[in-house]
């Protein structure tokens, strides 16, 4: 429902100041959005590089598919499981997005001497693996809030361009015809008002009382 525009001085002020207010605003927002898209492009590469260099594990693995089977009595899936994964913090364009850092995994004891030779390298590439994987969640988690700003920025860049923008220019246009109406009405009034007050005072009859009749003689 559109709100009914008050066709006052005052309100013309507060739509010209709101006016100033949003054109100020839009190329700062429009500023934000660009940088926006451009760093999640970036965050886009980088996750898709992160996903590869996971899927190239992943294949480094296969080998192992037939031994993992076996496990050699041990918990190997569980010792490639990260203990804890440190997750910085950084200031995109305004949004406070995760940076990884690094993953710890829980200590792993086995024999050397007791377990197959393949057990140690099986147990590198399936914590590569996994800390690939953080790496990747974490990129995926900083896509994610910087699309919802995104998003959140083009709205409001469309909501001052197609709605509020045009609302105040257009109040701002009916205000300054209605003003310019009474201003002709009023130019017009006075106009008739000092042509009525001309006319009486052009048919009014002089006052000759006071003075005497031209070549009359006194007392």
């Amino acid at each position: 429902m559109a709100t009914k525009v008050k066709l006052t001085r005052p309100e013309l002020k507060r739509y010209r100041d709101a006016l100033a207010r949003y054109e100020r605003f839009l190329p700062m927002l429009k500023l934000k959005q660009q940088q926006l898209q451009v760093t999640l492009r970036d965050v886009a590469q980088r996750r898709r590089e992160a996903e590869r260099a996971r899927d190239d594990v992943d294949a480094s693995l296969r080998r192992y598919r037939s031994v993992l089977a076996d496990r050699a009595g041990l918990p190997l899936e569980q010792w490639s499981r990260p203990s804890d994964v440190r997750v910085g913090k950084k200031n995109i364009a305004g949004v406070e997005v995760p940076v990884f850092e690094s993953v710890a995994f829980p200590e792993a004891r086995y024999s050397l001497f007791g377990t197959p030779p393949w057990v140690d390298q099986t147990l590198i590439e399936l914590r590569e693996r996994s800390r690939r994987e953080a790496a990747v969640e974490v990129l995926v988690q900083e896509e994610i809030l910087l699309r919802g700003e995104l998003t959140r920025i083009i709205q409001r860049v469309n909501l001052f361009e197609k709605i509020m923008i045009p609302q105040a220019r257009e109040a701002i246009r009916k205000i300054r015809i209605k003003l310019g109406d009474e201003m002709t009405a009023a130019v017009g009034r006075s106009k008739i008002a000092k042509g009525k007050l001309s006319a009486t005072l052009t048919t009014e009859p002089a006052d000759t009382s006071a003075r005497p009749a031209e070549g009359s003689e006194g007392p």
